[in-house]
């Protein structure tokens, strides 16, 4: 390493390994750190859509019965340490820097190093180990069979909404998509999951038979609110009570719920960050869907001036058809990330499907002025979709942080 650099652009210098899907690295790194078999409670989420919310709605309600709680996430909005809390709080900086050259020293030998994903889940762990955490909530962070996180023994198992997404590798169908979801589901484990379409739901069914094991699906509603907008929160905060419930070792009452839920935060997902500017991370249509039922439901027929911009291996051409009637205006702006598809190209895209006016913007800042300037001259809320890069880059102008861009 480079005596000017950190142990986080070390970190961050793996990105260009990609990404490699399989167990076995992972489950020699976590054995050899002594963190493979969590003295915790551990809650795995799988799922397309929903995951984050349903991990933070897990985390809230476990810290309001008095547990000290472990979360890992990703990707993260604005800083790197987002991924990693204890009880909310965030890895401190210290912290995060001993463990990354912990592991680096580690593994300075090895023929095959750990991917990105891979490190940060053992920083992970081992921050939770140290802090002798009650309960684990573990978030895949791509389908789950060969996902690094399903090398973590877990007690229950949580399937979000499955929909169509990174289809170069889990598959094209609900079928394909939901048996690589349902990979993480463990012999006579409990399974938790949302109500499915046909396919993905016999995917999960078949998976569950395989594993000797049940399954109850959300269906149910709860006499609870939710601090997070939108319908489909109270679907998830259902998963989250039912994993809850599963752990015989955790105590959680009704007043705990109640409260968990009442505070969770999740940003950038249909968040109000400023008076009219919505920032929402949709990027697959599934989610798109979502997002239009949760606008209609805020703001009835009211257009969006939308600063949109996705990464170029989503669906950006469905994603731009499903938004098109919500949109009275376009603002594209460049985003620093090599994933996302040039806004010219996305110009295209949007031109074939909307009627609506659509302007390049130079810089972010200058998008987001553009769009501030037409609320101001009272047209509709802005709207901020497309990609969680986006939304990291975004909320960073808008809240004065310090931003990094990452690539997974």
């Amino acid at each position: 390493m480079d005596a000017r650099e950190t142990p986080l652009d070390w970190l961050y210098g793996i990105q260009h390994f990609g990404i490699k899907l399989g167990l076995d690295g992972i489950t020699r790194l976590l054995r050899e750190l002594g963190v493979l078999y969590p003295r915790a409670n551990v809650v795995h989420v799988a799922g397309t859509n929903g995951k984050g919310s349903t991990c933070a709605m897990i985390e809230s309600i476990a810290r309001a019965a008095g547990y000290r709680t472990g979360l890992f996430t990703s990707p993260h909005l604005i800083d790197f340490r987002e991924r990693i809390r204890i009880c909310g709080a965030m890895i401190p900086a210290a912290d995060l820097d001993r463990h990354i050259t912990r592991i680096r020293d580690h593994i300075k030998d090895w023929d095959a190093p750990p991917t990105f994903f891979e490190i940060v889940l053992a920083i992970a762990l081992l921050h939770f180990a140290e802090n002798e955490t009650d309960l684990i909530i573990l978030e895949t962070g791509m389908g789950g069979r060969l996902d690094a996180t399903n090398a973590i023994p877990k007690d229950v198992a949580v399937i979000t909404p499955i929909g169509i997404d990174h289809a170069q590798y889990l598959g094209s169908t609900l079928y394909a998509i939901g048996s690589e979801k349902a990979g993480i589901i463990s012999w006579h484990r409990p399974v938790i999951s949302a109500v499915q379409q046909p396919e993905a739901r016999r995917a999960i069914d078949e998976a569950c038979a395989a594993m000797d094991t049940g399954v109850y699906y959300c269906e149910e509603p709860i006499p609870y609110t939710c601090n997070l907008p939108g319908a489909h929160q109270l679907e998830n905060a259902r998963m989250a009570v039912a994993a809850l419930a599963e752990l015989p070792g955790l105590l959680i009452e009704q007043r705990h719920i109640a409260e968990g839920l009442n505070n969770v935060q999740w940003p950038g997902r249909f968040e109000e960050i400023r008076p009219g500017i919505i920032m929402d991370g949709a990027h697959n249509p599934h989610a798109m869907h979502t997002l239009l039922d949760t606008w209609h439901a805020t703001f009835g027929s009211r257009q969006a001036t939308c600063i949109f911009a996705a990464s170029a291996d989503k669906a950006v051409e469905e994603n731009i058809s499903l938004l098109s009637p919500i949109v009275g205006e376009w603002i594209l702006p460049p985003v620093d990330s090599p994933r996302i598809l040039p806004p010219a190209d996305a110009q295209t895209l949007i031109a074939a499907a909307s009627p609506a006016p659509c302007t390049l913007a130079a810089t972010l800042p200058e998008a987001l002025r553009l769009a501030e300037q037409r609320l101001a001259e009272g047209y509709g809320p802005i709207l901020i979709c497309g990609s969680f890069f986006l939304l990291g880059e975004a909320r960073a102008h808008l809240t004065g942080a310090a931003y990094r861009p990452t690539a997974q």
